[in-house]
């Protein structure tokens, strides 16, 4: 299976150990922001081609994924203050 860069940087981030405060704090690298931002100029132009449209697809799952987690990090932060 050959994951996307993008799912890549959160599996890294992952694994590498993390902490809520970590995760509240998280944000995607430069590169990973540029290309998002290519990718959705491109998607408003009707220019991605389906292997395009997958990778931006993956971003906004991810997207969605951290802005869960990064609710449930600050409750969590939160709870030990």
């Amino acid at each position: 299976m050959q994951l996307s860069k993008s799912y890549e940087e959160i599996l890294d981030f992952i694994a590498s150990g993390t902490t809520p405060e970590a995760v509240a704090a998280f944000r995607p690298s430069e590169a990973a922001t540029q290309r998002v931002e290519e990718l959705t100029r491109r998607a408003e132009d009707g220019m991605l081609d389906a292997e395009e449209r997958a990778e931006l697809d993956d971003y906004l799952q991810l997207e969605h994924l951290m802005i869960l987690a990064k609710a449930k990090a600050r409750q969590r932060i939160d709870l030990g203050k």
